[in-house]
């Protein structure tokens, strides 16, 4: 897939930039670490629910976007649901690239 913000994860996951499944996504999240985190468009209802209230709660933004599958696949890993961008510049960089997608 020649998605371009998949390629920017891939950019800061080799950057360590990354914190990705729900465990690491929700410590960036509360630790205040996170500038940006992305959810899969087909994470479970819960999971969604669960960092939207987070990411509302903590002022940090939110993308759902890609499938479980494409989000791991362009960090290095298996499917993750979610994963947070712990780099402000690269967030931001990740979040222009985003085609028509909906953020808190």
């Amino acid at each position: 897939m020649s998605d371009r913000a998949l390629q920017m994860l891939g950019i800061a996951a080799k950057a360590k930039k990354i914190a990705s499944g729900e465990y690491q996504t929700e410590n960036a999240v509360k630790s205040k670490k996170a500038y940006l985190v992305i959810v899969a468009e087909d994470a479970s209802k819960n999971t969604k629910k669960m960092f939207q209230n987070m990411c509302s709660f903590y002022q940090t933004k939110l993308v759902f976007y890609g499938s479980r599958e494409s989000l791991g696949h362009s960090i290095g890993k298996e499917c993750r649901a979610s994963l947070a961008i712990i780099d402000e510049g690269l967030a931001k960089s990740v979040q222009k690239k985003l085609p028509g997608t909906t953020t808190e």
